[in-house]
């Protein structure tokens, strides 16, 4: 079914107020609690896939002002300068523990890194998949938070038009080059591939989006059929060329500096690490006060006693 121009943002909407599992709903109750924010978003692979026992969810949540969630000073500085911060939060929902790595950005670094200017390709590249508005201050916080949802996919389907097959496509060829090109310009543990898997999990909606988007755009093309082909002259394409290796350039590197900023910033990263190594190597780290509040100093130590036991030399659990 193809969407007008004026019906992407209600199509946005719709998708973003899809149900979802209720211990979800039950857990992000309890974490908003902790703060002041605007909006909570899931997404990730516990959107996709469902909730099992070693499931990590994974959350942004959108913030007025920096002091609207309880940090540190450094921990909001940093977050300022190089959005997200991350931290790890464990939460018991009717017995059962469940384990989240939550995001932070406030509204305006939202409305900003979902552009078509940001040099970063990290957060429009993952709101233009299926993502899931699960809280929400007010209507105005959901307005806004569906429009930056909305300018994500927009963003999204301009590059996947520069990206996708020169000689034109279907739809979804569009969205699997894009996402294979926005995996190898950032830093990730997966290969580049896993974005087609994405896409051929919600064919249909990749399908219906990528012409209203193209629209909104501005972004000229012809149709045949299921083909499509974006009409981009040689000096369009040697712009966006340049554009693009620029956002290639800086996007390792970005990911490099949060990752050194994480460090010092990412709050519960000793009780996620004691997690991840039970999980894996079946070795219990008991952890004390003095170690969550310093890992970095207490990071060392633990690493030669974990190896000691053997916990490097096991096969990893699947």
């Amino acid at each position: 079914m193809r969407q007008n121009v004026s019906g992407l943002p209600d199509y946005i909407k719709q998708e973003l107020s899809e149900p979802v599992p209720e211990e979800v709903s039950r857990f992000v109750q309890s974490l908003v609690k902790q703060g002041n924010p605007l909006a909570v978003i899931f997404y990730g692979s516990g959107l996709r896939g469902g909730i099992q026992d070693d499931t990590l969810l994974d959350f942004y949540i959108v913030l007025n002002r920096q002091a609207d969630w309880p940090r540190s000073f450094l921990a909001r500085s940093g977050n300022a300068i190089l959005p997200p911060n991350v931290e790890y939060h464990e939460i018991p929902v009717a017995g059962r523990m469940l384990r989240a790595k939550i995001a932070f950005v406030t509204l305006a670094q939202l409305r900003h890194q979902t552009g078509f200017s940001t040099l970063d390709t990290t957060v429009w590249a993952r709101f233009s998949q299926p993502v899931r508005l699960v809280w929400v201050r007010d209507k105005q916080a959901e307005s806004a938070v569906c429009t930056c949802i909305t300018r994500a996919v927009v963003t999204a389907s301009r590059w996947a038009a520069f990206m996708g097959p020169v000689h034109g496509g279907d739809a979804l060829s569009f969205w699997k080059a894009l996402y294979q090109k926005t995996y190898q310009t950032e830093l990730r543990v997966e290969k580049a591939s896993r974005g087609a898997g994405i896409v051929e999990t919600y064919p249909r909606r990749y399908a219906e989006l990528l012409v209203p988007c193209w629209e909104a755009a501005g972004v000229k093309f012809t149709q045949a059929g299921e083909g499509l082909s974006p009409c981009f002259s040689a000096q369009e394409r040697h712009k966006l060329e340049q554009k693009w290796r620029l956002r290639t350039a800086f996007g390792k590197p970005l990911n490099i500096a949060r990752l050194i900023k994480a460090a010092f910033t990412f709050t519960g990263g000793a009780r996620y690490a004691a997690w991840k190594i039970e999980r894996h190597s079946g070795i219990k780290v008991p952890l004390t006060p003095f170690m969550e509040k310093h890992p970095l100093i207490c990071g060392v130590p633990l690493l030669i006693r974990l190896w000691q036991k053997g916990a490097f030399q096991r096969n990893v659990r699947s």
